[in-house]
């Protein structure tokens, strides 16, 4: 059965930001341009706020499908 959840635009423009900081610090982790520490250290950082800043909206998205 598909359910339908409607976001408004804040919470919309807040889990499109986390996903480009989830694919960005992916893609800073695996690309070559920068030095290898730099690289890592950015990469990681986007990658970590990505995640962790996806958890509450997943927790959000939960409660109001229950």
């Amino acid at each position: 059965m598909k359910k339908t959840i409607s976001l408004k635009m804040p919470e919309l423009g807040f889990l499109a930001s986390t996903r480009v900081a989830l694919g960005a610090g992916l893609g800073l982790i695996l690309a070559d341009k920068f030095s290898s520490g730099r690289r890592r250290g950015v990469g990681w950082a986007l990658l970590g706020v990505g995640a962790i800043s996806t958890i509450p909206l997943v927790v959000n998205l939960v409660r109001r499908i229950s």
